[in-house]
This record gives structure tokens, C-alpha cells and sequence, in this order.
């Protein structure tokens, strides 16, 4: 079962990830964005952390309802409605229970991917964040690691699309030939997640 303690873990995860890989987001995003997805989500994440620490949150929900709230307010760009949505609404599905079970989380996790396909009218292939959340969580019912690298993969497919939706769409053909960064750091949120789940001695 997983308690708001492993969901703290996963947020902690994540933010860490993401300080780490923050100047490679940037240089994904100077080719077909606006050179600021890496320093938006360090600013993003390190919000999340600070007020998940004074508030605690006491149900998985709860603590994805408001690191969802926190990235709203403190990311700028798309970035932030989308990855706040991605987490508030995977954290309603989950309820008022004081723990889950795996399954509840991928089943969760599978509604706020949903809302982010609904929120940005992004689908598979338009190189965007869905092409690493869509098989990420496909693969969250087998196993994390398997999530974690799926995801990785599907950003890594992103390189030869057209970008459809986005900033980057404006680029057209010049689009092609890019990492999506949104996918790379939708990446490294399943990355965080498997973190998350080897602390608890449950790598699968």
C-alpha cells in the first residue's frame, strides 16, 4: 500500500530530478521553445517541496492536490497548467484514502493524463509531454520500472516528429530533429516514481 509518505518521496524525486536535469531542459527548449521549461520547473518543484514540508498533506491524494495547486501558481509558460492538472487530477482520483494500492495509482494517474490530453487537445505523435506520458503510464500497470522506461522512450521518439501542438509548432519543419523537452521532463517524473518505489523496497 502507498501511504502520503511515499507520495512525498515521489514529489521529493522529482524535484530533485528535475534541479539535476534543469540546464538540459533549457537547451532542449532554446531549440523549439522559449529557453525557459528547465529553470520554470526548478522554480516549480522547489515550491512544491517547500509546501508539501510546512503543510503535510496526511493522504496521497491531498499531497498531489497540492503540489498540483503549487505548480499552477509558481510555473510559468503552459508548463504549469499542464503539469499542476497532470497532478491534481490524478490526486482526485485518488480520493480521501489514507493509502493506495498500485493499481489505484496507475488507474489515477491514467485520468490525469487524460486531463492533460483534454486541457492542451494534444494527442500521441504531436510531440508534446503525451508522447512520454501516454506510454509511461500504458506501462505503469506492469511495473515502475517498465513506466519509467517506456516513458524514456517515448520521449526519445519524439526527435523525428512534426510538432503539431505548442510552441514549437509555429517552427514547422524545423521542428523535426528535437527532443520535445515537455516529454523529457514527463520522463523524469516516472523516473521519480520508480525512485520513489525502490525506497520502499518494491521496485515493481
Amino acid at each position: 500500500m502507498l501511504d502520503a509518505d511515499f507520495f512525498r518521496r515521489w514529489m521529493a524525486a522529482a524535484a530533485a530530478a528535475v534541479d539535476r536535469e534543469a540546464a538540459r531542459l533549457t537547451e532542449l527548449d532554446s531549440a523549439i521553445g522559449d529557453a525557459d521549461h528547465g529553470s520554470n520547473l526548478q522554480r516549480g518543484f522547489a515550491a512544491v517541496t517547500a509546501v508539501l514540508e510546512k503543510e503535510e498533506p496526511q493522504t496521497p491524494g491531498a499531497v498531489l492536490m497540492l503540489a498540483g495547486r503549487q505548480l499552477i501558481s509558481t510555473v510559468g509558460g503552459a508548463s504549469g497548467p499542464l503539469y499542476g492538472t497532470l497532478l491534481r487530477r490524478t490526486g482526485k482520483a485518488l480520493g480521501d484514502a489514507p493509502t493506495v494500492t498500485d493499481h489505484q495509482l496507475a488507474e489515477a494517474f491514467g485520468a490525469g493524463v487524460a486531463a492533460v490530453g483534454q486541457l492542451g487537445g494534444a494527442q500521441a505523435g504531436d510531440k508534446t509531454m503525451l508522447d512520454a506520458l501516454l506510454p509511461g503510464v500504458e506501462a505503469l500497470g506492469t511495473s515502475y520500472g517498465a513506466a519509467r522506461d517506456a516513458a524514456e522512450a517515448g520521449a526519445a521518439a519524439t526527435v523525428p516528429m512534426l510538432a503539431r501542438k505548442g510552441r514549437a509548432s509555429y517552427l514547422g519543419e524545423r521542428s523535426i530533429g528535437h527532443q520535445d523537452p515537455g516529454a523529457t521532463s514527463s520522463a523524469l517524473l516516472f523516473a521519480a516514481l520508480a525512485e520513489a518505489a525502490d525506497l520502499r523496497g518494491g521496485g515493481s
